[in-house]
């Protein structure tokens, strides 16, 4: 298996993906801290800071992001003897599948990882300014959680229907992200695959309204509610993520490459 995911690292290599993977979260980091660097971040400001950031994030990047690199490593191999190399490879069926979506995830693991951690170290580097990051590093969690079944999603898309379908539903998750960040998906969101990213890093967000001083806290949080969505976002994320990585997997080995195709 580490064969096999050496060789799907190596085809990366002239690729959009690696510099996509090492420009963008810095750059995004780089305009969230630019735009707050003009107010002193307060407690207070911490939230809008930290719903910003995410927001941006969970509703713009990841489901474009995904549609777009998934989409790509479908693309890849069909340009390439139309999937000939892939389908006459002589490794079994499940490790081609697993190692292609292993390679994706450790992508968009260290984009993820990488825009939170620019955030944070640029504004104790550059600010002086030591932000909540156990919230930021927990909302980043809740965020990935909640991006596995649109990975998986993407990928079997990519490779069923190609590159323009990949980035067609990136573009419409983009949409229903943005109305599952609204009061739109308050009763909808634990239904919705997109509002999954979105809707559990923004509940981390609430233990920043437990500011010095409080004697107790917010009734949010006291009252157990981010805990109780946060597991019912999670238990749905997850369960899809398993269905999917499965169903993916059996039809992987069937597959013959598209129609028409040959």
């Amino acid at each position: 298996m580490m064969a096999l995911l050496k060789s799907e690292w190596l085809k990366t290599k002239r690729t959009p993906l690696r510099p996509l993977v090492a420009v963008l979260p810095l750059l995004y980091a780089t305009l969230i801290l630019w735009y707050f660097s003009r107010w002193d971040i307060t407690p207070e400001r911490q939230l809008s800071l930290f719903m910003a950031f995410f927001k941006g994030w969970t509703i713009l990047v990841i489901p474009v992001g995904i549609g777009v690199a998934a989409g790509y490593m479908g693309h890849q191999e069909e340009s390439a003897g139309v999937f000939r190399g892939l389908l006459g490879n002589h490794r079994p069926r499940s490790h081609l599948y697993f190692g292609k979506l292993i390679i994706l995830l450790l992508l968009f693991t260290a984009a993820t990882l990488a825009a939170t951690s620019s955030l944070i170290l640029g504004f104790q580097l550059m600010m002086d300014v030591l932000i909540a990051w156990p919230v930021f590093l927990m909302a980043t969690l809740m965020a990935w959680v909640g991006s596995l079944p649109l990975l998986t999603l993407h990928y079997w898309v990519g490779y069923a229907w190609g590159f323009g379908p990949s980035i067609g539903i990136g573009g419409l998750g983009l949409l229903i992200a943005a109305l599952m960040a609204t009061g739109i998906g308050d009763t909808l969101w634990t239904y919705i695959p997109w509002a999954w990213p979105v809707r559990l890093s923004l509940l981390a967000g609430a233990y920043l309204t437990y500011l010095p001083g409080m004697d107790v806290p917010p009734d949010v949080i006291a009252s157990g509610t981010i805990l109780r969505e946060t597991l019912k976002g999670v238990c749905a994320a997850s369960l899809t993520f398993f269905i999917l990585l499965l169903g993916g997997a059996k039809w992987f080995r069937r597959w013959e490459g598209r129609k028409g195709e040959f």
